[in-house]
């Protein structure tokens, strides 16, 4: 998973170390880097987590539902709707701000949950 080159700074750096260990405890999670230049968390083919780094600071994309994304955006916590493919669902961090880590890591398990295959998907729900 030597991708680190895409995140240049420390704060980028620390953000895919923790996705990281999170997705270590997911089946087959795969990581690659996309054509846009982003590091992706896929699952069988399937991207569940997005992340990059601009000027503004390192972020990340995860895959969630219509629902859960409205929810995140009226809380106001430190979330945006991803443009270009929010319509679908998918959620962004806001570049600059602290990352909520137990929060996310919840977000990017049930992201996992969405993109995985059903036989993959029931070794990770109890």
């Amino acid at each position: 998973m030597g991708h680190d080159r895409q995140l240049v700074t420390k704060e980028g750096h620390a953000m895919l170390e923790r996705v990281r260990q999170i997705c270590a405890e997911l089946p087959e999670v795969e990581e690659i880097v996309d054509g846009f230049g982003h590091i992706t968390m896929k699952v069988r083919g399937k991207s569940f987590v997005l992340m990059g780094e601009t000027e503004e600071g390192a972020g990340m994309s995860f895959k969630s539902d219509r629902e859960t994304q409205h929810f995140l955006l009226q809380q106001n916590a430190g979330y945006i709707r991803t443009p270009y493919i929010g319509q679908h669902g998918w959620v962004s961090t806001k570049k600059g701000e602290p990352f909520d880590w137990e929060g996310l890591s919840e977000l990017l398990k049930e992201a996992y949950l969405r993109a995985a295959p059903k036989r993959l998907a029931k070794l990770v729900q109890p």
